[in-house]
């Protein structure tokens, strides 16, 4: 067989998603918004209500918050510190971020990390060697499908919150592991961001009288949003102690970035002078996490932005729900709205949506979905209001009616593939 270009591939492969670049880029995808962070925003010059936003506390232009962040800003730049943290990039603002964080999710300790997205990954990497195996949730986000995948050993997926296949995996791990001499590691997510639903975290628990495992949970949608206090999917399932490794994000509710993970103090001293993300990248800089402290404290102290939250996303949910949608099992802020069709209707109804009633919400076809769907996804944040609520609703009724009467699909005929 012939040798062939290494690039040929991909010019001649773009992607499920690649293919629809040439009429998408720009406006389905990387499109651009504009204006400071909030529930309205501008798309194309004009004024949409934004639900793409993942400030679910509304946060991110809160003045006090803004405040912490340009004074960090002024005291330290944009670079400091420089280093690694095990070399020269470990601070005593790093130190209490962590006391706090870890005494938030009651935790022995917490370890900073500099991204959320390489954080996880690099941490399942870590907690396991070739003789571990891992069971973890088959709709798992990206970040855990790619730690798994550098994992040199055996791995095995459940179906989605499906117990009965975690136990059956189990099994299966169980005697593999009794062949390595190796452990078992769960990995599941605490909120499941596509979708909404809270990862069965209890049930998981329960079946550790059955198994020897260690669980990590993801909880980046959790955190902050679940929990009498907002610390997280394990609080509100009352299970937080039971949660080995924890792992959440600042991207969601603390409206900024890096990420955390919590466990036993042995446990995160072990990560910390082995997780390669952090040894060999840069520290978190410090105006994110003087940034972090504030928005820490402000989640602690100010439980009004939690409120006001649920109670833009009961309205936006119950008026869904009255009116017909389908907005599966969530049991979160994520909000997806399902409807039936193909790729170029839904980008004929997603353009509808924000040119001509004012919505900006997130699209997702196949291959993140089955073929055939389209799923609209909104996330309400407390910076949301009921006027957005009530426009929003009527806007996704008259939507619905287009699709189902075939306009979308005779507008969508004439849409290239590249």
């Amino acid at each position: 067989m012939p040798m062939k270009d290494l690039f040929d591939r991909i010019i001649e492969n773009k992607g499920p998603l690649g293919k629809w670049a040439s009429v998408a880029e720009g406006y389905f995808v990387f499109p651009k918004l504009e204006g400071p962070i909030s529930n309205r925003m501008k798309f194309n010059g004009k004024e949409v209500i934004t639900w793409s936003v993942n400030d679910y506390l509304g946060l991110a232009n809160q003045p006090e918050v803004r405040k912490a962040d340009a004074d960090a800003a002024a005291k330290y730049g944009s670079a400091y510190p420089m280093g690694a943290r095990m070399m020269s990039g470990h601070t005593d603002l790093h130190e209490q971020l962590e006391v706090e964080l870890a005494e938030f999710v009651n935790k022995e300790a917490a370890y900073v990390l500099n991204f959320g997205y390489q954080g996880i990954l690099s941490t399942i990497d870590t907690l396991v060697s070739k003789n571990d195996i891992i069971v973890y949730d088959v709709d798992a986000h990206a970040c855990i499908i790619d730690g798994v995948r550098l994992h040199h050993g055996k791995r095995f997926t459940y179906k989605h919150n499906d117990i009965e296949s975690l136990e059956k995996n189990l099994e299966r791990a169980t005697k593999m592991a009794e062949q390595t001499g190796g452990g078992i590691l769960v990995i599941s997510e605490g909120v499941f961001g596509m979708r909404g639903e809270q990862g069965r975290l209890k049930e998981i628990v329960a079946l550790k009288d059955k198994f020897q495992f260690r669980l990590l949970v993801d909880d980046a949608h959790g955190f902050g949003t679940l929990g009498k206090r907002g610390a997280g999917a394990g609080e509100e399932q009352g299970i937080q102690d039971d949660i080995d490794v924890y792992f959440a994000t600042f991207a969601k509710s603390m409206a900024s970035t890096g990420a955390f993970i919590a466990a036993d103090k042995e446990i995160i001293d072990f990560l910390k002078y082995n997780m390669r993300s952090q040894m060999f990248a840069k520290s978190l800089q410090m105006v994110l996490v003087e940034g972090a402290l504030k928005r820490l404290d402000m989640l602690r102290t100010r439980p009004e932005f939690k409120t006001k939250l649920w109670e833009n996303v009961n309205a936006l949910q119950n008026g869904l729900k009255e009116r017909g949608f389908d907005i599966g099992t969530t049991q979160s802020c994520v909000t997806p709205v399902y409807l039936k069709g193909s790729i170029p209707e839904a980008m004929v109804l997603v353009k509808d949506l924000r040119e001509n009633y004012g919505i900006f919400c997130s699209i997702v076809v196949y291959p993140v979905i089955p073929k055939g769907l389209i799923l609209l996804r909104l996330i309400p944040t407390a910076s949301h209001n009921m006027e957005d609520v009530s426009i929003t609703l009527d806007a996704f009724s008259a939507i619905r009616t287009k699709l189902e009467d075939g306009i979308y699909k005779r507008l969508s005929a004439s849409i290239p593939i590249s």
